[in-house]
């Protein structure tokens, strides 16, 4: 979201996690996505990814206001972390061994204090999405489609309405739009966003 947010065009590769090409181990052996490959260095890191973005264009952004600078990044590191941390464990319980209903009532907790924070209108901070959006609403959609009937149950009637609003935005459907599985003989794929 971030690369299109920035307008850069790029080569992009599609994968997948249970076939990873040895081309992307080569580069990043970590084995994770995104993985984005510059001319003079590679990063493997989602905020690393957004946070060079930012540097190219970063026009189409929110432009913080100083208190909203600070909940930011005390929500992103929050979401990056602890959030994360349980949402794995409760949408995949059976790779942790664990039980997922305490994942998913430690994941209420932070939704539930994420609702009590955010005035969506319709991103989290007014008409124009922000670091904040891109950086925690993925997490925050994955934990509803875990379990849906789960999720739009709840109280966090503003985090269900966020959620709403930014799967049907138009960067949400352009950064989900499906491409064809890498092949170094196919040619290239340039991802240039509109």
């Amino acid at each position: 979201m971030a690369i299109i947010l920035c307008s850069v065009r790029c080569e992009l590769r599609e994968i997948l996690l249970r076939d990873k090409p040895e081309a992307m181990l080569e580069i990043s052996p970590k084995g994770t996505v995104p993985v984005l490959q510059l001319q003079d260095r590679i990063l493997d890191e989602s905020m690393e990814v957004i946070e060079w973005a930012l540097q190219q264009d970063s026009s189409k952004f929110h432009v913080y206001l100083d208190d909203e600078q600070k909940l930011s990044y005390d929500l992103i590191e929050l979401f990056d972390t602890k959030f994360k941390h349980h949402l794995d464990r409760y949408k995949y319980a059976s790779r942790f061994e664990e039980t997922a209903d305490d994942h998913q009532q430690e994941c209420l907790q932070l939704l539930i204090k994420l609702d009590a924070v955010i005035q969506p209108d319709p991103w989290i901070f007014g008409d124009t999405v922000s670091l904040l959006d891109i950086s925690i609403l993925p997490f925050v959609r994955q934990c509803k489609i875990a379990n849906p009937e789960w999720f739009e149950s709840q109280t966090f009637t503003k985090v269900i309405s966020l959620v709403s609003y930014f799967e049907s935005s138009e960067l949400f459907l352009l950064a989900m739009e499906k491409f064809k599985k890498w092949n170094p003989a196919d040619p290239k794929i340039v991802f240039f966003p509109r």
